[in-house]
């Protein structure tokens, strides 16, 4: 008995050392888990559902099949095209900001290309679709959804901080970016030039870099401002 009751004794007191230090591993690991993360993928994390939601919706699988409803694409590039001026002025607005020249430089040339190249697709998008003039255009309200995100993105370009800039347009681009590169390998090129050619926008080694590039941006400035800072971000 005396045995036992010294095994049992022991027992215990192994238990009560190797539960703390059990918990205090989990939460090192659950720490170095965090701290292993980039800001943006912490910021990613932390949308969720939401994100999912986002990159993985029917419309982007439709859209790359090429089966999609023309009103439906109708719908949507209306809505979207009026982004582009809230956009432009917020990402103007951040090159503006940035810490360095070299920070400007990709941002000035992506500012080229989105209005260049992209608002090209718009326009010939709307002719092929059989979408009216912009005065037609014009006519058609926008969804709230559109009116809460211009207002949103010209609020911050108006008086966010560079890290909040950054962060709207990290969430728009890589978002993008994301749901393009999943729909890719099957997407149909022998359809209208209207679905296939805004996966291309959004896949492909220069669209990839220019998020690599607003992410790297976000994720040094999330090491610059503090704790309250960073979560305005969020």
């Amino acid at each position: 008995r005396a045995q036992r009751a010294k095994s049992r004794s022991s027992h215990i007191r192994h238990a009560n050392i190797i539960g703390p230090v059990a918990l205090r591993c989990d939460s090192l690991k659950s720490s170095s888990t965090m701290a292993s993360l980039t800001f943006t993928e912490e910021l990613r994390d932390a949308a969720g559902e939401q994100w999912e939601r986002v990159v993985g919706h029917k419309f982007t699988v439709e859209l790359a099949k090429g089966d999609i409803d023309p009103s439906v694409l109708k719908k949507y590039l209306i809505q979207d095209h009026r982004f582009l001026d809230a956009f432009v002025v917020l990402l103007a607005s951040t090159i503006a900001n940035a810490r360095t020249l070299k920070d400007r430089i990709p941002g000035c040339q992506f500012l080229a290309l989105i209005t260049g190249k992209e608002n090209t697709y718009f326009e010939r998008s709307f002719e092929a679709l059989g979408v009216g003039g912009e005065t037609e255009r014009e006519k058609v309200p926008d969804e709230a959804v559109t009116s809460k995100f211009v207002n949103h993105m010209r609020e911050v370009a108006s008086s966010g901080t560079l890290g909040e800039k950054l962060c709207v347009l990290v969430v728009a681009e890589w978002s993008y970016l994301t749901w393009g590169e999943k729909v890719l390998s099957f997407t149909n090129r022998d359809v209208s030039f209207t679905t296939w050619e805004w996966v291309d926008l959004h896949s492909g080694e220069y669209f990839s870099g220019v998020v690599a590039y607003l992410r790297g941006l976000l994720d040094e400035e999330g090491t610059l401002i503090d704790e309250e800072g960073r979560k305005k971000c969020k």
